[in-house]
């Protein structure tokens, strides 16, 4: 029977994979340690038990083993829980009580005979690596792209190896059987779906090597973000990564990476020495080879996949001592602008980019609620709209302070509001900010040095007082995270980028980004506007989200963000009006002003040059 509570929860999966990587140190799902379709993980059983309300899948013995091999261990809830507010365990639970009862009952379990085609596939994976049971199948069926259509692949493959993958594509090609290559599975623009295809799970494909001599990474396309941080940062080095967890070669794929590093370091073929290919007949190529395919131009056109990509050897950048993060607050986004410019200009900080207080409610607090209430509290009581971020050594941190006036909330700041955010916004705090003696915004107050002890005082940051904020079953696990020195420090928390997720808590959200050029400042005014009145008008809620500089000041990586209910037939239909809308738009500019460019424009061509789609 299916438990109503646990089908609301399983129904409001946001799909951000965030179950699929060990980002809290909690242990990864050990249902899925040794055959990691996404059906064995959170995320997977979320959608087969969806499913299973809906009647679209049988009882099969995939279904079984899956439900079997889950030991509710509770991972799942502390992991979604921290960026979503969802308690999956629930479902883990739910989903185990109905195969007991239909085993009981002496209900069918339905075996899912192979066909030839399979088999074949089996003869290239390994037996227990490519299925075409339905169960294991839903897992693959949908994402949040409001403008796919959802519908579960013919079978779905984990290759471990380059000549796996290439054996395969060889095979669709002679048997005419369409594929997809998914990552984790986070996209939101559909392109991780195949209905009625073949879908390349490269999840089995973990290889991670750290070449200090070249200042490289070598990775495999089963190797996340996350991963890849992790260990460059063990060697004193970084990348240049997207969400946590995103898969690194499916990134660089299908959009080029892109982060507030990217002010630094660049973006999509900036972040690579090299990578590997298995072609569409299958015949295997890298980018250094002179009669490779040139996968470094650009087509301001939706491409076709040109090749999977099977390898990648990343860049990596040292850190330095002495690192820290400072926010500069802004009530006005031109000023905001004006100062990241210049610092970008300057090459100040190795990351940079100018936040709304959507970002920076839903970063610092713990729960959808204190979110909802600190985006009242930073516009409306501190009069901060917009917060420029720099990521920068001791030497750019004081050229930041010195260029604000001092005005810049540094880390310590940043700690007390992180952990103090309960109690931020409350009477005592505003009664020690007072009046502001030169009439302007109530930062400046809360900004000056001498404030500090007494805002610390009033706000009382410390994990146990950041874990009021959360349900009684959770606050020593939340207590015992926040204790780690890492957890309010800005720049690590950038490089790992565990909160980011945290964007979707009330509801799912699609990024619309474009790239412009940041001397054009009426132009990209225009565009935030033009994103936000045609939201506005189709009744969707939106936010601002970030702007960040690129290539010396020069052009600019904007995002604005879309908020639907993906279980709401209505909302997803305005969504998809707006977002039609939007594209035409950004199209018709593009087509106007060189350096306009949709980031659907970028899709298979991540490997491009900034210099092409940027300046050509």
């Amino acid at each position: 029977m299916i438990d109503p509570d646990a089908l609301k929860t399983a129904s409001a999966c946001r799909h951000y994979a965030m179950c699929k990587i060990d980002y809290l140190g909690t242990g990864l799902c050990p249902a899925a340690q040794s055959i990691p379709f996404a059906g064995y993980y959170p995320q997977g059983r979320m959608d087969i038990y969806k499913a299973l309300g809906a009647g679209a899948i049988p009882v099969t013995e995939g279904l079984v083993e899956i439900a079997d091999a889950c030991t509710l261990c509770g991972s799942c809830d502390k992991q979604c829980y921290f960026v979503t507010g969802l308690r999956p365990l629930r479902v883990m639970e739910a989903l185990k009580e109905l195969v007991d009862d239909h085993r009981r009952g002496g209900g069918a379990v339905t075996r899912v005979e192979p066909d030839e085609l399979l088999r074949r596939l089996r003869a290239i994976v390994g037996e227990d690596y490519a299925t075409n049971d339905p169960a294991h199948l839903t897992a693959y069926a949908a994402d949040l792209c409001p403008i796919a259509e959802p519908g579960a692949p013919r079978y779905v493959i984990l290759p471990r190896t380059r000549d796996e993958i290439a054996a395969v594509v060889r095979l669709c090609r002679d048997e005419g059987l369409p594929y997809v290559v998914r990552g984790n599975g986070a996209s939101s623009m559909g392109f991780a779906l195949g209905p009625g295809r073949l879908v390349i799970d490269t999840n089995r494909m973990k290889g991670l090597t750290i070449d200090r001599d070249r200042c490289c990474a070598v990775v495999e396309p089963g190797v996340s973000a996350f991963e890849l941080q992790r260990e460059a940062n063990r060697h004193g080095l970084r990348a240049n990564v997207a969400e946590p967890a995103a898969l690194v070669c499916a990134n660089l794929m299908c959009s080029g990476i892109f982060s507030l590093f990217g002010a630094s370091y660049g973006t999509c073929a900036s972040n690579c020495v090299n990578a590997e290919f298995a072609g569409p007949d299958g015949e295997v190529f890298d980018l250094n080879q002179a009669e490779a395919r040139n996968l470094f131009s650009f087509r301001k056109e939706i491409i076709p996949m040109p090749a999977v990509c099977t390898k990648a050897w990343v860049k990596l950048h040292p850190t330095t001592d002495g690192e820290e993060g400072v926010f500069v607050p802004f009530g006005a986004f031109d000023e905001a602008l004006a100062f990241a410019e210049d610092l970008n200009k300057r090459q100040v900080g190795f990351g940079l980019g100018i936040l709304g207080t959507e970002y920076t409610a839903s970063f610092l607090a713990p729960t959808a609620d204190l979110a909802r209430r600190l985006r009242e509290v930073f516009p409306d009581i501190l009069g901060i709209k917009y917060l420029v971020l720099v990521l920068a050594d001791r030497y750019g941190v004081e050229t930041v302070k010195k260029a604000a006036g001092g005005r810049v909330i540094d880390q310590r700041l940043f700690r007390a509001l992180l952990l103090g955010s309960p109690n931020l916004g409350g009477a005592d705090v505003m009664s020690i900010l007072g009046e502001v003696p030169s009439g302007g915004p109530v930062f400046e107050t809360l900004c000056r040095p001498e404030m500090l002890s007494l805002v610390e005082a009033v706000l009382d940051p410390s994990p146990r007082t950041l874990a009021r904020a959360v349900p009684d079953d959770l606050k020593a696990f939340f207590e015992g995270l926040y204790e780690r020195p890492e957890m309010a420090d800005p720049v690590w928390l950038n490089m790992f980028r565990i909160l980011s997720s945290r964007m979707g808590r009330d509801k799912t959200f699609v990024p619309c980004i474009v790239y412009a050029p940041l001397d054009k400042k009426d132009l990209i005014a225009e565009i935030l506007d033009r994103f936000k009145r045609v939201a506005d008008g189709h009744g969707v809620v939106n936010g601002y989200g970030f702007v960040m500089p690129l290539d010396f000041g020069q052009r600019a990586l904007i995002e604005y963000d879309y908020y639907f209910d993906h279980t709401d037939p209505v909302q997803v239909d305005n969504i998809r009006k707006a977002l039609f809308e939007v594209a035409g738009y950004i199209v018709e500019t593009g087509a106007k002003v060189p350096g306009v460019v949709w980031i659907r424009h970028l899709v298979f061509q991540g490997f491009s040059r900034m210099e092409h789609f940027l300046y050509i």
